[in-house]
């Protein structure tokens, strides 16, 4: 198979993360590397935040409801990114896990301009008081196709904006650096703030959190949507030719590696 080529359909393997038994901890320290690697590098978002920068202008929208919020992921980088874009825009973060700690750490890093939902919200029924362009970064691929069609009608059924962006892909070279994601977890656990004993104990004593990094890292690959797949989803939603929608799986420069995104909104 080559780098470019995606196995025939995704699978919906099982990933640990999504389990409600995981131990908070161990939950928190995988998400808090993501949140950490995500922000190192804003070329990935560079595509994806010119198209969500136009869905935001096009329908006046300058807050983001950040779906599936994990420990806020790439929100700063974004919120940076559009900023350069002449698009300034607040942030709620939201979780159907909340990790408040990390919220309340995010916002701290761009002050002023995140907030956060100390309650559950279900990405497949958000509460119509929740305003804003909806967001997902690298998490629309935890919902099987019925949950993932759920979210695109519920946010086409209350006229809001959405973006998803996925990081990874269904091709051997995502595949090949997700399989190595416990390097980089031991590699990021020093120098990664604020230092928890909890989050260097399930690191070096018990490696907890460099398997269930490395195991989902790798599974997450096999379960995003292709283009195609993204396609096919919003065909079955209704009122979804109302919208307008872009659809890419992007190569980031010469490496082998894509981000796959999705913007939609409105039409007036």
């Amino acid at each position: 198979m080559s780098a470019q080529t995606l196995p025939a359909r995704r699978r919906h393997v099982f990933e640990i993360e999504d389990q409600p038994w995981l131990p908070q901890a161990i939950r928190d320290g995988v998400t808090g590397y993501l949140n950490f690697i995500g922000n190192l590098d804003a070329r990935p978002y560079r595509s994806f935040c010119d198209a969500l920068a136009a869905g935001l202008r096009a329908t006046g929208e300058r807050e983001l409801l950040d779906l599936c919020s994990g420990s806020a992921g790439p929100l700063p980088t974004l919120i940076g990114e559009l900023d350069r874009r002449d698009v300034a825009v607040r942030v709620r973060l939201s979780d159907l896990f909340p990790n408040i700690e990390a919220m309340t750490a995010a916002a701290a890093a761009v002050p002023g301009r995140i907030t956060h939902e100390a309650r559950p919200v279900d990405a497949t029924a958000v509460p119509a008081e929740l305003a804003g362009f909806r967001l997902l970064c690298n998490a629309f691929h935890h919902f099987r196709p019925a949950k993932a069609r759920a979210i695109l009608a519920d946010a086409v059924a209350q006229r809001r904006g959405i973006a998803v962006f996925e990081g990874v892909g269904r091709y051997p070279a995502s595949i090949a650096a997700c399989a190595v994601t416990s390097l980089g977890v031991l590699a990021t656990s020093l120098v990664m703030r604020p230092r928890r004993l909890s989050r260097l104990a399930l690191t070096w004593l018990v490696p907890a959190i460099p398997f269930v990094a490395t195991w989902d890292g790798v599974v997450s690959c096999l379960r995003v949507y292709s283009p195609e797949e993204l396609r096919e989803l919003l065909a079955s939603v209704p009122g979804a030719d109302g919208y307008t929608w872009r659809i890419e799986a992007e190569r980031l420069g010469r490496s082998p590696l894509r981000v796959t995104w999705l913007v939609g909104f409105p039409r007036p």
